[in-house]
């Protein structure tokens, strides 16, 4: 967001805005991904309304509360165990840890992804699009793993991840072969984006204060929603 100071934080899978292709490496500010997220529409197909980010985030919480009691990690409700692992590393690829805040998996993302994809309220053929067009992406990702590098996207080396990564981050700029793996880039960016900055963590991330101190998070503040592009005024309700 312009009005923002750089930050040093950089999706490892996204490169420069000028569209010079340059490697994932040379990343961009974390918080310019949410510039362009709020000014690109989200990926077809999806839409999450502020009482669906507000549903999640406040089942994600509540689940994770109850596994801490017991001690243990929360684990998925749709995902099987490895493309769990998938997406907890790769979520943490479009938003790691800075100086300012946590990754994604510390603000929860993948619970809230793994939520959202087995929503019980959503509309039946938009709930089965959505599974099958993310688990056929990390589907997409391994395959491509493993022709390159004869292994899994989460056994990759990280160098190798983000070679990867920087052949599907740009749709515009993919090869018409990488298509398939761009479209579930733009969808798996979305969702992570949608996950982070409706958390706690996000919106802390952003520096809004709110009015009042609340004692349970009860989802993201409507203004904050408005903010970023997700609000029901913002266009990608």
């Amino acid at each position: 967001m312009s009005d923002r100071e750089p930050n040093k934080r950089a999706s490892a899978t996204v490169g420069p805005e000028d569209g010079s292709g340059g490697p994932a490496t040379e990343a961009i500010a974390r918080r310019e991904i949410l510039r362009r997220a709020g000014v690109i529409p989200l990926a077809a197909g999806l839409a999450l309304s502020p009482a669906r980010l507000q549903a999640a985030q406040e089942h994600v919480h509540k689940s994770a509360a109850k596994a801490a009691a017991k001690g243990k990690p929360s684990g998925p409700g749709f995902f099987t165990a490895h493309e769990w692992a998938t997406v907890r590393v790769l979520s943490d690829q479009v938003i790691p840890a800075d100086e300012r805040s946590g990754s994604s998996t510390e603000a929860l993302v993948p619970e809230f992804i793994d939520f959202i994809l087995d929503d019980p309220l959503a509309e039946p053929r938009e709930r089965e699009s959505l599974q099958t067009r993310v688990r056929g992406g990390l589907a997409w990702l391994d395959r491509e793993c493993r022709g390159r590098f004869s292994k899994a996207f989460v056994e990759c080396a990280g160098s190798e991840r983000t070679a990867v990564l920087d052949d599907i981050a740009w749709p515009e700029k993919a090869l018409a072969e990488m298509a398939p793996g761009a479209a579930f880039f733009t969808l798996f960016r979305d969702l992570v984006a949608s996950g982070f900055w409706s958390s706690r963590m996000g919106v802390d991330d952003l520096r809004y204060t709110g009015n009042t101190f609340v004692a349970e998070w009860k989802g993201c503040p409507p203004e904050v929603l408005a903010k970023i592009g997700l609000g029901e005024g913002g266009g990608r309700s």
